[in-house]
């Protein structure tokens, strides 16, 4: 039988790639060359954390549609909760060659995901989703149990950024991940905390990270950057 911890991780990565449909691809590690201007010069770099946190650059396909080779969306009730706030960012969001660019950080039990936008977000439209999602099941397939998760919004450190908390409970454990997404000037950033289970290779962990705090001061980072390029 498959341990619950499992089970929730696995859950957990389902929906957190569903939720960033924008930020799915290849992750590579060092600096690649990234087409845009802007975006290289707002992004956060790994000289931005501390040592032995791990950075990665993520690459996709712009030929490709969004959340290609991406995990189907889970089963939902209400319908579309699963991937509602991906739909608005699909739907809104400029694409091709210059339009996104995406990093992953990963702390010792926090993995956050950020993408940068050259154009805005429409947080009105996000934020009805949320609002329609405050509730809803997720499924495995139509015939496995109702997995409950809540939408909460959060208190935020600047005024017009969303933020969110969204809890899932499977059997006896709740889990939450944490999504932000604010429009700063002409561009715009969004993006994900989510807890890991740290796997020891032999090396040294990396710093500590805790929810929701690694990821709201890695979010708030991210935005300031932008607003003083």
């Amino acid at each position: 039988m498959t341990r619950p911890s499992v089970q929730l991780a696995a859950v957990v990565a389902t929906v957190a790639v569903a939720v960033l449909v924008v930020g799915c691809g290849t992750t590579v590690s060092g600096t690649p060359t990234w087409p845009g201007a802007r975006l290289n010069k707002v992004l956060l770099t790994e000289a931005d954390f501390p040592p032995g946190v791990s950075y990665a650059r993520i690459l996709e396909d712009p030929g490709k549609p969004d959340n290609a080779g991406g995990p189907p969306s889970m089963l939902s009730i209400p319908q579309g909760c699963s991937n509602g706030l991906t739909d608005v960012i699909a739907a809104y969001a400029e694409r091709g060659p210059g339009a996104a660019a995406k990093y992953g950080v990963t702390y010792s039990g926090v993995r956050v995901l950020m993408t940068v936008l050259t154009s805005p977000l429409n947080l009105n439209k996000l934020a009805t989703e949320a609002n329609r999602c405050q509730n809803f099941n997720v499924y495995f397939d139509r015939k496995s149990a109702a997995i409950p998760i809540t939408t909460i919004k959060l208190a935020s450190s600047r005024p017009g950024e969303l933020v969110y908390e969204q809890t899932m409970k499977l059997q006896t454990n709740d889990t939450s991940i944490y999504m932000s997404f604010e429009n700063v000037g002409r561009m715009a950033v969004f993006g994900m905390g989510f807890p890991t289970i740290q796997i020891s290779d032999g090396q040294p962990p990396p710093p500590k990270g805790s929810l929701p705090q690694t990821f709201t001061e890695i979010a708030d980072r991210q935005a300031q950057r932008i607003n003083d390029s």
